[in-house]
């Protein structure tokens, strides 16, 4: 009967206030660096399309034949 009572058990501290911000910076950093390279994509696609247009490769008037 005494080895039953030497078990030790977990026990619940609260939530740890450092791993709580670095999860949460993670996260952020991850959410915001994904969400810029979507915007810079965007970007890059916008800038083709007006140089293109420039170029006289394409153009935004459909020709009547």
């Amino acid at each position: 009967m005494a080895a039953t009572q030497k078990i030790g058990h977990a026990v619940y501290r609260g939530p740890s206030v450092m791993k709580e911000i670095f999860y949460g910076l993670t996260l952020g950093l991850m959410a915001g660096g994904l969400w810029k390279m979507y915007h810079w994509n965007v970007q890059r696609r916008t800038k083709e399309f007006y140089d293109m247009l420039e170029k006289g490769e394409i153009s935004v008037v459909v020709e009547d034949e």
